[in-house]
């Protein structure tokens, strides 16, 4: 008896939540008061809270959907809830800039994008050159609302595992050097990534870093060391684009230097990028890796190493908390994978959302907007409200979701 009462319970409880995200639909821009957010969020928030809890109520996401772009850029921003002015000084003083590179899901992206944006920071946002015509258009339209934001100036057809992954991040950030915003660190993230922390829990982490570069890597292991030793050539066929392998050694790096191993994505300084564009060792680095596998897994944490180099930390190890992954050989640390894996990585289901949630990363991968809704939607709503409670201005009653 008493199991069909909890039973019961439950069903009474999810019915009301979808009736209560149904009525919702219809007013959706509607208000609880000033601090509250919409009456959606709270919705969100009571769901949000079952799923941590080990519970599975019956509501699929949707509620923090931002506005069609079928209006005008003052709608749109208003509407999707953007923030609209610095939190603090310290924010404002502390300017960021960021790499966002994308190939596809566009909803993903916009909720990454909305979750990142402070009027303070700049963007580029680098469109693969194989996608659909209606992605980079949407993508062109979005960024186009705010003025601290651009598509990049050159577009690569980006090849997995090749030189025009790394390329498509230095023409970014030849971009945002002739940008006017003083960012003080730039970072690259992708399309299908979500922050963890808050632009100023960001901020107050870089900060630590006193100037250093955030690239995480170590010597490479032995099983990552053809990946510099043989030659990889990229080509691309009318569907379908890859690497050929010939087993033809390369000559030794330029300048003697000691090649490195470690992840693409990294947080590094001004001064560096300028290294990175303008240094001999580093052009002529770039030239060499052309013809190897993966590069941008090298090619910063190898420069970040050089002693001299601005911000350099040639004894840096995995250190930084940079990004969240989990990968499918690493299961016994992080307790398995709650959605599905793609290429040995995790796309986070609603079960990893309290690892995510204990999780000390800035950043996370990787998301489906599309497949696991809720997952995104409690992220951002935590991440929200967080960013908002942290303020020291006037928040705007739009800005709560």
């Amino acid at each position: 008896m008493a199991m069909r009462q909890r039973r019961a319970v439950a069903v009474l409880v999810t019915m009301v939540l979808l009736g209560a995200a149904v009525l919702l639909g219809r007013g959706r821009w509607r208000t609880a008061g000033p601090g509250s957010g919409s009456a959606e969020g709270m919705v969100l928030e009571r769901v949000c809270g079952a799923l941590l809890a080990g519970q599975a109520p019956g509501m699929q996401g949707g509620g923090l959907r931002p506005a069609t772009r079928g209006s005008s850029c003052s709608t749109y921003v208003f509407h999707s809830r953007y923030i609209t002015r610095a939190l603090s000084s310290e924010e404002t003083a502390f300017p960021l800039a960021y790499i966002i590179t994308l190939h596809k899901e566009f909803e993903t992206f916009e909720r990454l994008f909305r979750a990142v944006y402070m009027p303070q920071n700049v963007y580029c946002v680098h469109v693969d050159g194989k996608a659909p015509a209606a992605l980079r258009q949407a993508v062109w339209r979005l960024v186009g609302c705010f003025p601290n934001a651009f598509l990049a100036s050159h577009t690569e057809r980006v090849v997995y595992g090749g030189v025009s992954r790394l390329r498509a991040d230095l023409h970014c950030m030849r971009d945002l050097l002739a940008s006017a915003v003083p960012w003080q660190y730039v970072l690259n993230v992708c399309g299908q990534d979500f922050p963890l922390k808050t632009n100023r829990e960001i901020v107050r982490q870089l900060k630590g870093f006193r100037g250093k570069n955030v690239t995480p890597g170590v010597l490479p292991p032995p099983h990552i060391t053809a990946r510099t030793r043989f030659m990889h050539q990229e080509w691309e066929g009318s569907n379908i684009s890859g690497l050929v392998t010939p087993q033809v050694h390369k000559a030794p790096p330029p300048h003697n230097l000691t090649i490195y191993f470690g992840s693409a994505y990294i947080a590094v300084t001004r001064p560096f990028v300028k290294f990175v564009l303008r240094d001999r060792r580093a052009i002529d680095l770039l030239a060499w890796s052309q013809d190897t596998y993966s590069p941008d897994e090298h090619f910063w944490v190898t420069l970040n190493r050089i002693p001299g180099v601005p911000g350099s930390m040639p004894n840096a190890s995995w250190e930084g908390d940079l990004k969240a992954v989990k990968w499918i050989d690493m299961e016994e640390s992080h307790g398995g994978c709650h959605g599905h894996y793609v290429r040995g990585i995790c796309v986070y289901g609603t079960g990893d959302l309290k690892w995510l949630f204990n999780s000390t990363c800035m950043f996370a991968n990787k998301f489906e907007l599309r497949t696991y809704p809720l997952t995104v939607e409690c992220l951002e709503l935590r991440h929200r409200k967080r960013t908002l409670s942290q303020s020291e201005v006037q928040v705007e009653p739009n800005w709560y979701f």
